[in-house]
């Protein structure tokens, strides 16, 4: 249905960081706190949801450009602008008030979250680097966000580590650009014009390699290693790396990164490593605290 699909409900996938503050304490089985960050999801996804339905409505003429993007319930028309201004309005009212109820400081996050969201909406999406760094900055306010409402500290391991993942991962959704431009001719956004491919390419795999030396550094610090009770975390960082070249494969070989999220559910390759990383990670520290007991 157009009404459904105006909501991008794949893209809520994006609010599962919220669970990082509660998953790298080890108290995922809080089930208090577990609640608390479910709510939470829902209030951020309600309001991402109406976000998108505002940066949809801004861009209908551009994604009547787009291959894939002319598809969107406004851009095709199956949709008209009036019903989307009012499912924008329901929406983003139902998400605040969640947050309302939940906690005083969590609805803060969610009103810089969204008031940052429109203004990339309005404008800041055309300037480049400034463009990837506010979506970045988007994901670490979702762990923010987890880390209020589960009341654990958001160490600062987290926040770099997600910043540059969700920097990595909007690098490559630029660069799918880019391949549309050079295949089509068709400019996909103004903020093009301060991107190439070899800047592109670069980019990417520097952030790679800064990823993987933070997460490194993360495992082996003194730090966590007394908080998690275990040294041996770094083992973990074998499906770190298998992930981010799988990624590099999918955006630089294959050329099909435009949407994140689609590869997240689509791709096995990814899902695997990523259930490894969950699996090993949770038979590190969970069973060393068991054992611990």
């Amino acid at each position: 249905m157009p009404l459904i699909k105006m909501l991008r409900l794949s893209h809520w996938t994006k609010n599962l960081f919220l669970f990082l503050p509660l998953f790298f304490s080890g108290h995922v089985g809080h089930i208090d706190a577990l609640l608390l960050c479910l709510s939470g999801f829902l209030s951020f996804g309600l309001s991402a949801s109406a976000i998108y339905i505002i940066n949809d409505i801004r861009d209908v003429e551009e994604d009547r450009l787009h291959p894939i993007k002319k598809h969107r319930p406004f851009a095709s028309g199956l949709v008209s602008i009036n019903i989307g201004i009012g499912m924008a309005i329901m929406l983003l009212g139902s998400g605040l008030v969640i947050a309302a109820v939940l906690n005083p400081l969590f609805l803060y996050v969610l009103l810089a979250y969204i008031g940052m969201n429109l203004a990339y909406s309005l404008g800041m999406k055309h300037m480049p680097i400034i463009d990837v760094s506010m979506i970045a900055t988007g994901f670490v306010l979702r762990v923010v966000s987890g880390g209020v409402l589960a009341g654990v500290e958001v160490s600062h391991w987290i926040i770099v580590m997600t910043f540059l993942l969700a920097l990595f991962l909007g690098l490559a959704k630029r660069r799918d650009d880019l391949v549309i431009h050079r295949d089509s001719g068709k400019v996909m956004r103004k903020s093009m014009e301060g991107y190439n491919l070899e800047f592109i390419n670069a980019a990417m795999t520097l952030m790679a390699g800064v990823i993987v030396v933070a997460y490194l550094m993360y495992t082996l610090s003194d730090e966590v290693i007394q908080r998690m009770g275990t040294g041996q975390l770094y083992l973990t960082s074998l499906f770190v790396i298998m992930g981010l070249m799988r990624y590099l494969q999918i955006t630089l070989v294959f050329e099909r990164s435009g949407n994140p999220t689609q590869i997240l559910l689509r791709d096995k390759t990814i899902q695997l490593v990523l259930l490894g990383w969950i699996l090993s990670f949770v038979l590190v520290l969970y069973s060393n605290q068991i054992l611990g007991r």
